[in-house]
């Protein structure tokens, strides 16, 4: 008994300073932890895992963004709830290994060192079972100021997460009528040209630079947003990245009569989002899908050509094209992979309808 009550003491210690100072990184922590052990991250890469195996064999679309819907909110309580039974159990265990000092006396020491730890870690203050002894008070009352600050740290933690997924959808949801659904690059010039409004092409991506800025900001301080998916279907926040990519991209390789510096502004910030959230959620690599082939380039420039556009057309701007391309395309193709966020096509076919030119259940359901 000597042995094992200070072997109890050490590994419940553990277990506390392990799950509060992964807590503290996950909720308090404003940037990225370059640690590989961690908690949080063992634990997303299990769940997830598991997750998006049972996700990959349904075999209807909507069913299976629903079931992936569920897991970005319940993922996050879960872990939430699994951080509380830690510190319960730790707590429990230094009330154990200090001997049980609690007041009546049950038959079973340890469940009732549990129970002890339940009700003082979740402020019930029931009464029923009371510490005595120097110690047993101390570890009662430390335990008490954690589980105040704890839930306290939780029940402000949430809200905040949703904050970013809101301000994040809000300007997402604006790209349906800019760029279709999904989101294409090329449709975004083709649309503006096609009624003459080329000059909002500016401010558009520099409202995408800004965009992009908050995703990084928010989501390298909150990696678990970016399991969140998107409340439309055809739209996630991986493929509106690479919709603006792609048309910074396009606007960079040079088209006649468009400025190309906003263009290269937004690209810049864009392109440093995929990156860093590629290591953020860690993610592998894609250097194997080839979203733009030579026939289909080909083919995206005789749409724009068709709408008056002039892209350039030579070996150069092909290769510089290229270059672009491998600089983004394996980081969004492996977050589109990991998170089984369909990637967007670089332009739409003639006749394609937007989210609000298809959705007549939504309509029918006005009239009703």
């Amino acid at each position: 008994m000597m042995f094992t009550q200070p072997a109890a003491a050490a590994a419940s210690l553990i277990v506390l300073g392990v799950v509060l100072w992964d807590a503290f990184e996950t909720m308090i922590v404003p940037r990225t932890v370059s640690r590989r052990l961690r908690l949080a991250r063992l634990y997303f890469g299990f769940v997830w895992g598991g997750w998006s195996s049972i996700a990959a064999r349904v075999k209807n679309g909507r069913r299976r963004e629903r079931f992936l819907a569920v897991f970005g909110p319940l993922s996050l309580a879960a872990m939430a709830g699994g951080w509380a039974v830690g510190l319960v159990l730790g707590f429990a265990g230094l009330q154990w290994a200090a001997g049980s000092h609690l007041h009546p006396v049950g038959g079973r020491p340890l469940l009732d060192d549990i129970y002890m730890s339940g009700t003082t870690f979740f402020t019930l203050g029931l009464g029923d079972v009371e510490p005595f002894g120097r110690a047993a008070r101390v570890i009662t009352v430390a335990e008490a100021g954690t589980g105040f600050a704890f839930l306290a740290t939780v029940i402000s933690y949430f809200p905040v997460l949703y904050q970013s997924f809101s301000r994040r959808e809000a300007q997402l949801t604006l790209l349906d009528a800019w760029a279709g659904s999904p989101p294409a690059g090329a449709e975004v010039l083709r649309r503006l040209a096609s009624r003459g409004e080329l000059a909002q092409l500016q401010s558009f991506l520099k409202d995408w630079e800004y965009w992009c800025s908050e995703v990084l900001e928010s989501h390298i301080s909150y990696p678990g947003v970016a399991y969140f998916r998107s409340q439309h279907q055809h739209q996630s926040w991986v493929s509106a990245l690479a919709a603006i990519l792609d048309l910074s991209a396009l606007v960079e390789v040079g088209i006649d009569g468009i400025p190309t510096w906003q263009a290269h502004a937004t690209f810049a910030i864009a392109r440093h989002a995929a990156a860093d959230l590629t290591q953020v959620l860690h993610t592998k690599t894609d250097v194997k899908t080839d979203r733009l082939p030579p026939d289909g380039l080909e083919e995206l420039r005789r749409q724009l050509e068709a709408v008056g556009l002039a892209p350039r057309r030579s070996p150069e701007a092909d290769a510089q094209l290229a270059r672009l391309r491998r600089s983004y395309e394996p980081f969004i193709c492996g977050l589109a992979h990991e998170l089984m966020m369909p990637l967007p096509p670089w332009r739409h076919d003639a006749g394609a309808r937007d989210n609000w030119e298809t959705n007549e259940r939504r309509v029918a359901d006005v009239h009703l």
